[in-house]
């Protein structure tokens, strides 16, 4: 699967805004899957943006028209933009990728169909 390394997390205060990088030392040529989840105290791990290998995205109904994933094929990093940032985004977030599925429409946001994940990185949203 190989590795994979979250950077970027961060304190803000409401309103700003953050920008998210994951390195996957894996194939940069397998048709995988990459995802950003996030899973704040008490709660489930929730999918948070997603993309397939040829650029199709899927979003969480809470941050759409907010976060912005994008990928770099050629290096393998996969990138979260976010803005406009708010005290209920604060959680860990993780960098997920998935086994080899070619290009989907919609690509999944379950946690189950992600078989690689990183450490996390932590964003504190302050109001």
């Amino acid at each position: 699967q190989g590795q994979i390394a979250e950077a970027g997390g961060d304190s803000v205060q409401t309103g700003g805004s953050l920008r998210l990088s994951c390195a996957h030392s894996g194939n940069p040529d397998s048709r995988v899957c990459m995802a950003w989840f996030r899973q704040a105290p008490g709660k489930e791990r929730e999918g948070v943006a997603v993309i397939d290998t040829d650029g199709h995205t899927n979003y969480a109904t809470s941050v759409k028209g907010r976060f912005t994933i994008s990928r770099d094929k050629a290096n393998n990093i996969l990138y979260l933009q976010m803005n406009s940032l708010s005290p209920e985004d604060t959680a860990m977030y993780y960098c997920a990728v998935s086994r080899p599925m070619g290009s989907v429409r919609t690509p999944p946001t379950k946690a189950s169909e992600y078989t690689g994940w990183g450490q996390g990185t932590q964003v504190t949203v302050s109001s």
